[in-house]
């Protein structure tokens, strides 16, 4: 059974710092590309932020400089560091599993990040 399983979410001042964590369980973790989507409210899910199975890094405009993405390919686990947090970054954050090859895209439940003003 494969398990996404997001922590590491909350209420925290703008400028403030939150890291996110995902752990994955039955999943052939170093061969899929992992990512971060977040939705807020009203708006569709978007993507923020995705590292390879390669280590290649791609992020959105709106958070370079700022969120940092690692993945433990021994812990299979993924982490989103959030630095100088805006509100704008309010939003239910997801992680996301994918392998072309495998023709499997696997999804956490979320986690709540909310950035006050």
């Amino acid at each position: 059974q494969v398990r996404l399983v997001e922590s590491g979410g909350g209420l925290v001042q703008a400028g403030g710092s939150l890291r996110l964590s995902c752990a994955a369980s039955g999943i052939f973790f170093s061969v899929f590309d992992m990512g971060w989507y977040r939705q807020a409210p009203g708006k569709q899910r978007e993507f923020v932020v995705g590292i390879s199975s390669g280590g290649v890094y791609n992020y959105t405009d709106s958070v370079k400089g700022r969120f940092t993405i690692s993945r433990d390919n021994v812990k299979k686990t993924v982490n989103l560091q959030m630095n100088t947090l805006k509100p704008e970054d309010t939003a239910v954050y997801y992680c996301n599993a994918r392998s072309f090859r495998l023709s499997a895209d696997y999804w956490g439940q979320g986690t709540q990040v909310t950035v006050s003003s």
